[in-house]
């Protein structure tokens, strides 16, 4: 641990060192340029120059955030390090966010730091033709027919984990979820190999995966940390679990209702080649890092809510109820699509706590916004444009009491998210909306009908704080609850 710290200061020094005279040269240049007018860029935010952005943003985006929409407003510019990142809060200014085209605003620039983590030649490693085909593999995979599928697998992960539960107990629902959803995730997207012979050797490899995205990640994603090395061999060793099941069912002729036979089966239009093994194991990843975090959180998240406002929970709890009225025992994925109640309370969770805090896009043209007071602002080709969802998803002018838990916000006859477009954006939006919003509900709500259908559960420990520090930000601590089994009437 010490090493790590002592190669990561010793970077960071190497890093102000080497960037001193570019900055110096920025600013002479930004200070000296009289073809652009000045008075239109957004306001920059006051730090030490060279490092005093970086600290600023490293102390906590959120308090950054928080701090400077009261100071500068919607629109302002962080310098960090020889970087502009502006920030641009809330509806008014973030359409073109959401809807520039990748010509204008993109993705590959700015999210780098995944490439040693998903590998070479897949989605932030190509280019934006070969991403578009690649987002359709994805498509393809999560389209209705097959989330109906998903969703019994779902179920049945569901229904077996929780019969290990005794007929009461305590237990930390946070660590519960993220055992039940990377089953699911793993039965779902990964195939019957992992799930069944593999899933411990390959969860494993996956956790080595995932600690290697640090914070310290997205400046230096190839920095020779320990983490990285563990995640490198974890990635190389992925590779080669995979690259036998893909061969296993090559050579035997097998086919699976699974993510992973969707990509085996894929095809390039415009070479009309195959996707290679390691494609798919880089796709698969990418899968796995975009489903499994979010929809542990996100359920670790409803449910501390739900037993916290007793009213929800009782709402939720009917709602099932009536379900079972018409239907019995059955789940699948139109009697779960039809469960607004439980879907509200999942969609309020998200709003109050989506786990990606930053979305962020490369400027290539400029392009102008203006604020709710009327004031035009030009955001320069070069800068990082950068939106919060966590922060603008609380803002009062476009939430009624944005800081509470209500649900009923989303009915029909408030539908709050719909006054003006992108004001909810958990799930992104416009060109870039997140291909697995769908599987994220079906993943959550099939989970907590489960749970309401046969437990009595009482949240014990205090409501969750929120961790800042994480790279997917979720609940901090444990989240402890005591259960009872019973059964529905």
């Amino acid at each position: 641990m010490e090493a790590d710290r002592s190669t990561v200061a010793a970077a960071l020094l190497l890093l102000v060192g080497t960037t001193c005279c570019l900055w110096l040269l920025s600013w002479w240049r930004s200070s000296s340029g009289g073809s652009r007018s000045r008075n239109r860029l957004p306001p920059v935010v006051d730090s030490v120059p060279i490092v005093g952005g970086l600290l600023k943003f490293v102390k906590g985006p959120i308090v950054m955030l928080r701090q400077e929409y009261q100071r500068l407003g919607s629109v302002f510019t962080v310098n960090i390090v020889t970087r502009k990142i502006t920030f641009l809060i809330g509806p008014d200014v973030s359409s073109h966010f959401y809807k520039a085209q990748e010509s204008e605003l993109s993705q590959k620039e700015v999210y780098q730091f995944n490439v040693p983590t998903f590998g070479p030649g897949v989605v932030f490693d190509v280019d934006y033709s070969v991403r578009m085909e690649q987002f359709r593999f994805f498509t393809e995979a999560l389209k209705v027919s097959r989330l109906k599928t998903y969703v019994d697998y779902m179920v049945e992960e569901a229904q077996l984990f929780f019969s290990k539960w005794g007929d009461e107990g305590e237990v930390d629902l946070k660590e519960e979820l993220e055992r039940l959803i990377i089953l699911t995730a793993s039965r779902c997207l990964l195939g019957s190999e992992v799930r069944n012979q593999l899933f411990e050797d390959v969860s494993n490899l996956f956790h080595d995966l995932d600690n290697g995205m640090q914070p310290i990640s997205v400046l230096f994603p190839y920095l020779p940390i320990p983490a990285h090395r563990r995640r490198d061999r974890a990635r190389k060793e992925l590779a080669s679990v995979f690259a036998k099941i893909i061969g296993n069912r090559k050579s035997s002729g097998r086919s699976e209702t699974d993510m992973l036979q969707v990509f085996i089966d894929s095809k390039y239009r415009a070479t009309g080649r195959s996707t290679t093994e390691d494609e798919i194991t880089g796709l698969l990843i990418a899968a796995l890092f975009a489903g499994q975090h979010t929809s542990s959180i996100t359920s670790t998240w409803t449910g501390a809510y739900l037993l916290t406002y007793k009213n929800y929970w009782d709402s939720a709890v009917e709602e099932q109820r009536n379900v079972m009225a018409k239907v019995g025992d059955k789940l699948d994925y139109d009697i779960v699509s039809e469960m607004d109640v439980l879907h509200r309370c999942m969609k309020e969770a998200l709003r109050l706590h989506p786990p990606l805090i930053m979305l962020m896009r490369y400027c290539h043209k400029d392009f102008s916004v203006t604020t709710r007071d009327g004031v035009e602002y030009n955001i320069p080709a070069g800068h990082i444009v950068a939106t919060s969802p966590a922060f603008a998803n609380r803002l009062p002018h476009v939430f009624k009491d944005p800081d509470s838990f209500d649900p009923e916000r989303f009915a029909p006859g408030r539908e709050e998210d719909k006054a003006v477009p992108f004001s909810y954006t958990s799930f992104g939006g416009g060109r870039h909306g997140c291909l697995g919003e769908t599987f994220g509900y079906m993943q959550v709500k099939t989970v907590w009908s489960i749970l309401l259908r046969n437990f009595e559960m009482e949240l014990v420990s205090p409501f969750p704080e929120i961790d800042w520090n994480a790279m997917v930000v979720g609940p901090k601590g444990k989240v402890m609850v005591r259960y009872k089994r019973k059964l529905l009437a």
